[in-house]
């Protein structure tokens, strides 16, 4: 996985949860079909609300990964 390529990073490291799961969605809404989306939160819920989320609405979930003091959510916009 080493040559994914992220096409946009949103820091959401800091924000309360619901944050980082808004700041997915909002992004998700607003990029073209095929962009990979990498989501950085300090929240340890968010790596179950977005693979939650990204299931319910038909999206791909590339990788959860913990970074030291925070997470790293990785998705591709299928539809």
């Amino acid at each position: 996985m080493a040559d994914l390529k992220i096409d946009k990073t949103v820091d959401a490291r800091g924000a309360a949860c619901p944050g980082p799961l808004m700041e997915l969605i909002k992004t998700m809404k607003s990029e073209e079909v095929g962009t990979v989306i990498e989501i950085l939160s300090s929240e340890k819920g968010t790596t179950v609300d977005a693979p939650a989320w990204l299931k319910k609405v038909g999206q791909e979930l590339v990788r959860v990964e913990e970074r030291g003091d925070h997470w790293s959510i990785v998705a591709k916009k299928i539809k």
